[in-house]
């Protein structure tokens, strides 16, 4: 692989699962022989078991556009997409300041953090699509 312009912008997980798609990679290992390297079949198959692998463009589009009001910075933004957070404290831990910052809205009024949480949260819910089940444990 060969860097054509660093530092051009950051890539959401599902940007990264997409352009894997488009190389060939696969989960068989024996599959990603050729054009993509061994470890980025291993990106690939950790990628498959993030949010992103249930993303599409659309989705991922779709968001950005209906979470413009609540003025997220760019990294937050990246990091709802990457994660989908699905609770409160998901949503406090992925976008920075959010009380802070969230707490009053785009004319000054002071709102609920609560409502504006849970406001969010269904957004997250309608424009990204839920994460792949989490693998069980295994029983010995």
């Amino acid at each position: 692989m060969k860097i054509e312009k660093a530092n051009a912008g950051v890539l959401t997980n599902f940007e990264v699962l997409d352009f894997l798609r488009s190389r060939g990679a696969k989960t068989d290992p024996m599959g990603c022989l050729g054009a993509v390297t061994a470890s980025e079949c291993k990106v690939y198959e950790y990628l498959l078991k993030t949010p992103a692998c249930n993303q599409t463009r659309e989705s991922v589009f779709e968001f950005v556009k209906r979470s413009e009001g609540f003025r997220l910075a760019d990294a937050d933004k990246l990091n709802v997409i990457n994660w989908r957070p699905s609770s409160a404290a998901d949503a406090y831990a992925m976008i920075e300041e959010c009380g802070r910052r969230f707490s009053r809205d785009e004319r000054g009024d002071v709102r609920d953090e609560d409502e504006w949480v849970q406001e969010f949260l269904e957004i997250v819910k309608e424009a990204l699509p839920p994460p792949p089940p989490k693998a069980e444990a295994v029983q010995e």
